[in-house]
Parts: C-alpha cells; sequence; structure tokens
C-alpha cells in the first residue's frame, strides 16, 4: 500500500458519506411533498454504497483470490440511489387538502424524520471518522517527511 493510498480510500469516504448526508437532507426536505412533477408524492431515497473497483463480484472465489493476491482495498463509491418502495406511504385524512383523494384522504410521502436524523447522525459520524483517519495519514506522512530529512 502505497502512501497516498490511505488519502485516497479516506477521501472517498469523505465524498461518499457527504453525498449520502445531501441525499438524506433532500428526503427532509421533502417531508410533506405530496405531488412531484410527475404528480405521485414524493418518495424517500437511499443511498447504496460498494467497494471502489469492487464490482468483479462478491462471491467467495473472488474474495479468495483478492485476498491471495495481497488485495488492498481502494475505498468506496456510491453504487446507486434507490427510491425505497418496501416501506408503506403515509396516509391521512384531509379532505381540504388540494391532493386529497375523493374520501378525503392524502397519501404523504414514506419519509419518516426520526430515521432521517438517525440515518444523518451515523453518516455524520462516518465523515468524521474518515476525516479523522485522512489526518492521522497526514500525520504520518509528514513524520516519515521529518525523519526521512534529518
Amino acid at each position: 500500500m502505497g502512501m497516498f493510498d490511505a488519502f485516497a480510500i479516506s477521501g472517498s469516504g469523505l465524498t461518499a458519506q457527504r453525498y449520502r448526508m445531501d441525499i438524506i437532507a433532500e428526503n427532509l426536505a421533502n417531508v410533506d411533498t405530496t405531488r412531484t412533477q410527475d404528480g405521485t408524492p414524493y418518495r424517500r431515497k437511499v443511498v447504496t454504497f460498494e467497494e471502489r473497483g469492487g464490482s468483479q463480484g462478491t462471491s467467495f472465489g473472488h474474495a479468495l483470490s483478492r485476498a491471495s493476491r495481497n488485495y488492498v482495498g481502494l475505498g468506496v463509491r456510491v453504487d446507486g440511489v434507490y427510491e425505497d418502495t418496501w416501506s408503506d406511504m403515509v396516509m391521512a385524512y384531509d379532505p381540504s387538502h388540494p391532493d386529497a383523494d375523493e374520501n378525503g384522504y392524502v397519501i404523504y410521502p414514506n419519509v419518516k424524520t426520526v430515521q432521517e436524523m438517525t440515518d444523518l447522525i451515523d453518516a455524520s459520524r462516518s465523515y468524521e471518522a474518515n476525516a479523522t483517519a485522512f489526518q492521522a495519514s497526514k500525520s504520518m506522512a509528514m513524520k516519515a517527511l521529518e525523519i526521512g530529512g534529518q
């Protein structure tokens, strides 16, 4: 593992978690959006990650061959942003709402503020951990330069 690989790994984690925080902020901003451009309520978005350079497969054989080649991780990247189709939308009775159906019910997004705030804390702590790892790598590199310069 080269000296700058640690910077790249921590940097990829910083970028991925910042992007995740942006998506969470979008979810929170749309907690009451009952009509998007296509006329449907907003759907919560979820970010997934994968190992950078890791699209070769996740079978045991691939993992074993990587380990036998003394494989070193390359960081993380955003695999995709997906709409949450597995959790239910919220139905609320509000006959005065412009998006109410004929029975007076409005379909609200499947965004739960508590869950989003928990995910935001998780992403923030992961971001901080990557920043700390970056600083530690920087300190080690600076100390190595000092030792080499003597």
